[in-house]
């Protein structure tokens, strides 16, 4: 039951996100900054694919998913239309690696790092939702401030 409010979750949110890039007036406003905001939706969007396509994808996966974090705060003027395509790529990902997964997969140790806290995979996987969701409200504060 877990794996399918997971899922719904999952899908939910990046549709937001989807919603959110779509609804800039602007489409270069997607990659401005302003005073203490340091990053521009665009980055944000592609900081949220390249983490959910390197912990689920490719940890949860094995999609051979290769992430490049640094790209995701400095590339710049990605259109629109390819940020959209990569957060339905992103979705259809996600939805397909938690179909693998099982009730018990859920409960087996993930760890990103040997030095870290252990924990659960399920505890990890909200835990991206909770990410997710963080920075979908920062990209949604950006629109409503910065595009204008």
């Amino acid at each position: 039951m877990i794996i399918e409010s997971l899922k719904s979750l999952y899908s939910r949110d990046l549709n937001k996100l989807k919603a959110e890039i779509e609804a800039y007036q602007k489409e270069e406003n997607l990659w401005i900054t302003d005073k203490n905001i340091s990053n521009s939706a665009g980055n944000l969007c592609l900081h949220l694919v390249g983490n959910l396509n390197h912990f689920i994808g490719e940890q949860l996966g094995n999609t051979g998913y290769v992430r490049e974090r640094d790209l995701e705060f400095s590339l710049k003027n990605v259109p629109r239309a390819e940020l959209i395509e990569k957060v339905a790529a992103t979705e259809i990902m996600v939805n397909n690696v938690l179909s693998q997964l099982s009730e018990e997969d859920l409960k087996e140790e993930y760890s990103r790092m040997p030095s870290e806290d252990k924990m659960s995979t399920g505890y990890f996987l909200i835990h991206l939702i909770a990410h997710l969701d963080y920075h979908l409200g920062q990209i949604n504060y950006h629109r409503r401030l910065l595009d204008i």
